[in-house]
């Protein structure tokens, strides 16, 4: 892999992800897999009575992209709408897919652009995003 693609910025953001990170009381749980590489996160979430991201907590066991996509999610998504965070991951996979430009919303987003020549990360970028939505479906369901 190019070292535009595991540089500093991104080994330094899977290196803040809390290895055993939880919630004292969680929403919803959730764990998403990507089949190509084995890359597992487990997401767990709460929110506020304006249905805002409270709380947000991830155990990730994928590559550094994985670790430092969830670790940028974490450290912005609380104060979030879910409405948000299906925008940002769309925005993430068209700039990973089709050279769109990275989501502006938080700056950490720019260092995952080189992935996009690498087919096969993109989805443990995704994976922190799919498993915040799934953990919040799951609130959906079971309230």
């Amino acid at each position: 892999m190019a070292a535009t693609l595991y540089n500093r910025d991104i080994l330094r953001l899977a290196a803040s992800l809390v290895p055993d990170d939880r919630l004292e009381s969680a929403d919803g749980t959730a764990e998403a897999r990507a089949p190509l590489c084995g890359s597992r996160i487990q997401a767990e979430v709460a929110f506020n009575s304006d249905d805002k991201i409270s709380a947000l907590a991830f155990r990730a066991s994928a590559c550094a992209l994985g670790q430092a996509s969830a670790a940028i999610l974490r450290a912005n998504a609380v104060g979030t709408s879910i409405d948000t965070i299906v925008t940002i991951r769309s925005q993430i996979s068209e700039m990973l897919t089709a050279g769109g430009p990275p989501p502006q919303i938080w700056r950490d987003l720019v260092l995952l652009s080189p992935a996009k020549d690498y087919v096969s990360r993109h989805a443990t970028i995704l994976l922190p995003y799919d498993a915040l939505l799934a953990a919040a479906e799951n609130v959906k369901t079971s309230v």
